[in-house]
């Protein structure tokens, strides 16, 4: 066949590529598709594509002259030097006006340089966050595309087609911004997503080591939490795991090798937060908590020398459980806050007009994160769409008071067990410190003078003002000067 009569071509026929292109099909969109081993076109035209409209090319030359014009190309390869190799490809292949659209997880950095690439030939290019896993690329994924703004009139109808939608219909994809928006939003997703796993699985640890409930115990907490202010489908599929029994009707999940793995989207996202001086904290630990993880080995040599307090509890096994709720839902606020945090901070370095209020929209449905949360985001931005911190807005100032105390007794109490609450503690030692006026870092900028006449500033003179003390009587009129690296 080489009729030029489809929509949009599909490279990378792995699961998120199979699921998007049937995805595509069902809502009347006539996709082709290629895949490097060009057996998988094969088999997925025999198989799961079975009696649909797509197209199978075993060419990339084939794949374009099944194009309609402008041709649209979508990549669902690994990122990196694969995703490279195919625009290399395919530059010869295409024409001025046409678009290649990368739906990987690529880092934000390498789509700005590729928009710039790729438009100097007079193309356009998408650098799009995709986020829902293999059923959400199915049945309605999370959407957020960026890269060439002129781009976005020709995507838009599949797109927003596919998308998962909010309750009114609203479809869970917009345009988020030029070169690199999409992927770094993308980016900054996957970051709240590694925060919101650990503080589950800390809350998790708590219940099993600390309070000592089993599988089904903890199970009907979760169902219970997913019905209240923590609906999420996070929260959700933790419910189904903790119910989930092996062959022997044992928990499957007592029986999981305890090393996570990280595909790098979380440690982007905290390298961006130590660039742009953003204190991401929560998010920075739950990264750290993997890679702590994976020193399996390691650590059981360690729990045979090392000792700590053994987990004992004998309080109200009901009210910790309802402070642990109260915990995890504040603690959930401040990885928002930070991902915010971070995401205005790359706006202004990047001239983005990031719709904040949109992207929290963006997420309602379809994408990891979807909860219910994201809703009371949505408002927060519509009642001030300026807000420079969630944690200024009426209602999530109000959350995070009422759930202090019950925050503050959880990480005493594990810090008294010994059991490591890393991101649960970390938010509410960034809390402690954004509602503080006053910080140590007056020693700190002292310490730094002394040493290395770095100079400070003083409450009692205008800022930009800078000052060198000698310390000693020993140091001379010279210093090093202030910047901030």
């Amino acid at each position: 066949m080489s009729a030029a009569t489809c929509d949009l071509g599909l490279i990378g026929l792995a699961v998120m590529g199979q699921n998007l292109a049937l995805n595509m099909n069902d809502h009347g969109f006539k996709v082709a598709v290629y895949n490097r081993t060009t057996s998988k076109v094969d088999a997925f035209l025999d198989g799961n594509a079975r009696g649909t409209e797509i197209v199978g090319a075993h060419s990339l030359a084939e794949l374009v002259a099944l194009l309609e014009r402008p041709r649209r190309v979508m990549l669902m390869v690994r990122a990196g030097r694969p995703v490279d190799d195919l625009i290399a490809q395919l530059l010869p292949l295409l024409e001025p006006g046409d678009i290649i659209i990368d739906g990987g997880n690529s880092n934000y950095r390498d789509t700005m340089r590729r928009v710039e690439q790729v438009e100097s030939r007079g193309l356009l290019y998408i650098g799009t966050g995709i986020s829902g896993g293999e059923e959400g690329a199915r049945h309605g994924p999370s959407i957020m595309p960026g890269g060439s703004p002129a781009a976005w009139e020709h995507v838009r109808p599949i797109f927003q087609a596919i998308a998962a939608e909010v309750a009114d219909g609203t479809p869970c994809c917009d345009w988020v911004g030029e070169n690199g928006a999409g992927h770094f939003v993308k980016m900054v997703h996957n970051g709240i997503e590694y925060g919101d796993m650990q503080l589950i699985c800390e809350s998790y640890h708590l219940m099993k080591e600390g309070l000592g409930m089993s599988a089904d115990e903890m199970q009907s907490v979760f169902a219970a939490w997913n019905r209240g202010k923590l609906d999420s489908y996070l929260i959700g599929i933790t419910a189904d795991i903790l119910a989930f029994k092996d062959s022997d009707g044992a928990p499957l999940v007592e029986k999981i090798l305890d090393t996570a793995g990280q595909k790098g989207t979380g440690k982007w996202t905290a390298i961006s937060a130590l660039e742009m001086g953003i204190p991401l904290t929560l998010i920075s630990e739950a990264v750290l908590a993997r890679f702590l993880s994976a020193l399996k080995e390691e650590r059981v040599a360690a729990s045979r020398v090392l000792t700590g307090p053994r987990p004992a509890f004998d309080g109200d096994r009901e009210a910790f459980v309802a402070d642990l709720h109260d915990a995890l839902y504040a603690a959930k606020i401040i990885s928002y806050t930070q991902g915010y945090m971070l995401m205005r901070a790359a706006a202004a370095e990047y001239g983005w007009n990031l719709n904040y209020g949109g992207i929290a929209l963006m997420w309602r449905g379809g994408c990891i994160i979807r909860s219910a949360f994201l809703g009371e985001i949505k408002k927060a931005f519509d009642r001030r769409p300026d807000l420079p911190n969630l944690l200024l807005d009426d209602y999530f100032r109000a959350e995070v008071e009422a759930a202090q105390p019950a925050w503050r007794r959880v990480v005493a109490q594990a810090v008294g067990m010994g059991i490591p609450v890393p991101a649960l503690a970390s938010a509410l030692a960034f809390y402690d410190g954004y509602r503080r006026e006053r910080l140590p870092a007056n020693l700190l900028q002292a310490q730094r003078d002394y040493f290395g006449a770095h100079t400070y500033e003083r409450v009692d003179r205008p800022r930009g003002e800078f000052f060198h003390t000698d310390w000693t009587g020993q140091g001379g009129g010279v210093t090093s000067g202030a910047y901030t690296a």
